[in-house]
């Protein structure tokens, strides 16, 4: 786990940490992290939450999402391969 000097930035580094370690990339922990320190775990915990489980959408929704968010080679890969790709890009 990263010193809280060693990125001045990271507000709370060890959700920052936490956060990573669920696989999330490295700006969006960042913003988690920082927006939970600014406002408060339980604000920032209370938002979004509607979107669906990747594993209860079809493949075709799946690759809707990839789309929308510019991912590539994502047109021949199974459901299980399209929500890894979904979840660590």
């Amino acid at each position: 786990m990263p010193k809280e000097n060693d990125n001045p930035s990271l507000k709370d580094p060890e959700l920052y940490e936490e956060l990573r370690e669920e696989g999330a990339s490295k700006g969006k922990a960042a913003r988690i992290s920082n927006a939970a320190a600014n406002e408060g775990r339980d604000t920032v915990g209370e938002r979004g939450g509607e979107a669906s489980d990747y594993e209860d959408r079809t493949v075709e929704q799946l690759k809707d999402r990839a789309r929308e968010l510019g991912l590539s080679g994502y047109s021949d890969k199974t459901k299980d391969e399209l929500i890894k790709l979904l979840r660590h890009h």
